[in-house]
């Protein structure tokens, strides 16, 4: 008898539906179809165990499989189920009526135990484009699932489960999810304040405005000046993520396997912090099965990479591409897939080996020689895609010591949000455009228009730190970032001013400086 299941496959972050056509025939042997990976063609010894563990048994009969489209490559563990499922109703053990309504994935313990999979969230989309009624899932990833409305979703804790629900022999309530409540309850509830911060306020100031326009940043200073508390502090000063921006980095996390168990929704910012010897496939994504990297689990959020010339030049050099397209495509001979990759990237690192150039308190020990060769591991394409350098200095005793609180990122985000909204306002015509980093060479010239002073003054900085043409854009667009957060519908000169402090760091003025 012939049957048809249907499953998802994942690609990139969206989902594909896959039809499973089940066959017992007169005959002996098991055949599986449709160019399924290692995982799947393993699936017949887990079905086989799960099957007779729960009492059933696999048909003596000849069992053909075809997974289909014939041409997609099926990957992973979570076809278990419904090719137990359609096996079971191929021998007529069950009822195949209500196999056309449902999608169904999972993976079987030997026990018959469900297993939870990824990109459960993707599938569940999919399930809905394609006029399914609902999906049968793993419990541990139904409330992820159940975010998409008018679609039933079931969450199953084993195969008994599933044959039950199938044969209408129990009833079942699908998982229900109050999206509002989910997304709202966790929008304000950060560990990690500004308050905590004791000094430091020109930082503080260069990080509310990279927050504002969404400015990527490098911090240089001597260690333990306080540059990786405030970077692990800044998506509390970032706009909350809007519904739209929650999903597409709940699908990401879920298809690398990233989410957790019960979790519905993710409702805060990422922060990514990987290690300095993390690998380009790591970081950008890829594999031969490719999977999101670090750079797309920060999309929506913040990518911080800590001493940044201890990362291997080949990682941070793929990181260029991204940070200007914002996405990563990974392509191989047969197929590529894309992941989204908008982040904001800030970078911490010492100013030179040891540590201690410019320390108020300790010497250097660094040669001249040693300083920029330690300097030179940051090529001048990198650098400049940081808009915003900034130093940082180790605290003062008084600035320690002193009991009065530190401004709250609660405050700091209130005009994050309100320089957001005026970017918002002047990017309504642009869907692809959200925020001033955002801007290309012509909306810059459109919208970051200056007088002749403010033209003086930015030329002078240009030719005194011979800066590139990409850093004199930067510029503009950081000027832009600090005239919103003051509600000026004009860039004044001490907006530019301020701006090109921010670029003290360039790699021609690091030459002359050591």
């Amino acid at each position: 008898m012939l049957v048809r299941t249907y499953g998802s496959a994942v690609y990139g972050i969206n989902a594909q539906k896959i039809t499973i056509e089940v066959d017992s025939s007169r005959g002996v042997g098991f055949y599986l179809v449709g160019l399924p990976d290692s995982a799947v063609r393993e699936s017949f010894q887990r079905i086989d165990v799960a099957l007779s563990t729960n009492g059933y048994k696999l048909p003596g009969k000849k069992i053909v499989v075809n997974m289909a489209p014939a041409d997609i490559r099926k990957e992973g563990s979570a076809y278990d189920l419904p090719l137990a499922i359609g096996i079971l109703a191929s021998d007529e053990r069950i009822s195949p009526q209500l196999l056309e309504d449902y999608m169904i994935m999972g993976e079987l313990a030997l026990d018959g135990q469900l297993r939870p999979i990824r990109g459960a969230l993707p599938m569940a989309i999919n399930a809905k484009e394609e006029g399914f009624r609902g999906i049968i899932l793993p419990s541990a990833n139904a409330r992820e699932a159940a975010v998409v409305k008018g679609l039933e979703v079931y969450g199953m804790d084993n195969l008994q489960q599933v044959i039950d629900f199938l044969e209408q022999r129990a009833d079942f309530e699908p998982v229900r999810v109050d999206l509002e409540k989910e997304f709202f309850q966790n929008l304000d509830n950060y560990e990690a304040d500004f308050s905590d911060v004791k000094g430091q306020e020109n930082v503080k100031r260069a990080l509310e405005i990279a927050a504002a326009g969404g400015h990527n940043v490098l911090m240089i200073g001597p260690p333990g000046s306080g540059k990786t508390m405030l970077a692990k502090r800044m998506p509390s000063i970032l706009p909350p993520l809007t519904l739209e921006e929650a999903l597409e980095t709940t699908k990401i996390h879920s298809v690398a396997g990233r989410l957790g168990t019960n979790v519905s929704l993710l409702t805060r910012r990422p922060f990514r912090s990987p290690h300095h010897t993390i690998s380009d496939v790591a970081l950008v994504g890829g594999g031969s099965y490719p999977q999101p990297g670090e750079i797309s689990l920060a999309h929506n959020g913040v990518l911080f990479l800590d001493e940044l010339p201890e990362f291997k030049r080949s990682v941070l050099e793929v990181l260029r591409q991204p940070l200007e397209d914002r996405v990563i495509t990974i392509s191989r001979s047969k197929f590529s897939v894309e992941y989204p990759a908008s982040f904001m990237l800030i970078a911490a690192m010492n100013p030179c080996p040891c540590g201690y150039y410019n320390h108020p308190e300790k010497e250097c020990v660094c040669t001249p020689s040693q300083i920029r060769r330690y300097l030179n591991k940051i090529s001048g394409p990198l650098l400049d895609r940081f808009d915003i350098h900034i130093e940082v200095i180790p605290v003062p005793f008084k600035d320690l010591s002193d009991n009065r609180q530190s401004e709250s990122s609660r405050k700091i985000r209130q005009r994050v949000i309100a320089a957001r909204k005026i970017q918002q306002k002047r990017f309504a015509q642009y869907p692809s455009i959200h925020y001033n980093a955002q801007m290309g060479a012509k909306l810059i010239r459109k919208f970051c228009k200056i007088d002749d002073t403010s033209q003086q003054l930015l030329r002078a900085a240009v030719e005194r730190l011979q800066l590139s043409a990409r850093a004199y854009d930067r510029i503009l667009k950081v000027s832009r970032t600090i005239a919103d957060l003051e509600q000026s519908p004009d860039i004044e000169p001490h907006h530019i001013a301020e701006a090109i402090q921010y670029r003290s760091l360039d790699k021609e003025t690091w030459g002359n400086k050591y």
